[in-house]
């Protein structure tokens, strides 16, 4: 396989190299090392997966992984960010669908959880990962943390427009509880109690909403 094509433009090229690039190759390269590193990470964790195989596991070549990432540490930043992009793509896309803040909220947190079914092994890695202090990938996880936390912020900012809430609840923890729960409660699913249902986890989220709302 040429080592021009597949991924070049996400790992910072730019000029003419990188405007060649087909945006739908690109995206569809990283999909299946994005895919591929995720089932591989699953099985034995990061420190256990070679760039071989995940190169092999994603029908590209070795070289074409390095060519565009440098390393495995790189390559798995690179999957971090495409994996948060999928899921922040999912939650935008909710948006406006209803105008009660409280059942988008609801919708939201579905939605991340039906991402966590979708990709377990990413919400694995997140998870023992992204509290290591200090990681490999502090930088690129308090970066997609911000990012994922400002969309749930906004959420939760809606629904303090729109109902009487408890002012004695500090914003940034309510966040945080929301954010940290949405894991914890779908890895727990996931690893422990599979018989329970999507929507049993997100109502278990959604309690925290529910005790921040005044009735």
């Amino acid at each position: 396989m040429s080592t021009t094509d597949p991924v070049r433009s996400e790992a910072g090229t730019s000029g003419q190299a990188g405007k060649k690039l087909r945006p739908e190759r690109t995206n569809a390269t990283k999909q299946r090392l994005f895919e591929a590193s995720m089932d591989l990470i699953g099985e034995r964790g990061a420190a256990g997966v070679t760039v071989d195989e995940i190169a092999a596991a994603a029908g590209v070549s070795k070289g074409t992984v390095y060519y565009n990432f440098g390393s495995k540490s790189d390559l798995i930043a690179h999957l971090l960010r495409h994996g948060v992009d999928i899921m922040l793509s999912r939650l935008q896309a909710i948006e406006g669908q209803t105008s009660d803040p409280l059942e988008a909220m609801h919708t939201m947190i579905a939605q991340a959880m039906e991402f966590m079914d979708d990709y377990p092994s990413f919400a694995r890695l997140w998870v023992s990962e992204n509290w290591r202090t200090p990681g490999e990938w502090s930088a690129v996880f308090a970066e997609l943390r911000a990012e994922l936390l400002a969309v749930i912020g906004s959420a939760v900012e809606r629904v303090a427009a729109g109902y009487k809430v408890d002012q004695s609840i500090a914003r940034g923890s309510l966040e945080a509880a929301i954010f940290g729960a949405i894991f914890v409660v779908g890895l727990d699913r996931q690893t422990y109690n599979p018989e329970r249902t999507r929507e049993q986890s997100v109502a278990a989220v959604m309690t925290i909403m529910h005790g921040y709302v005044i009735r």
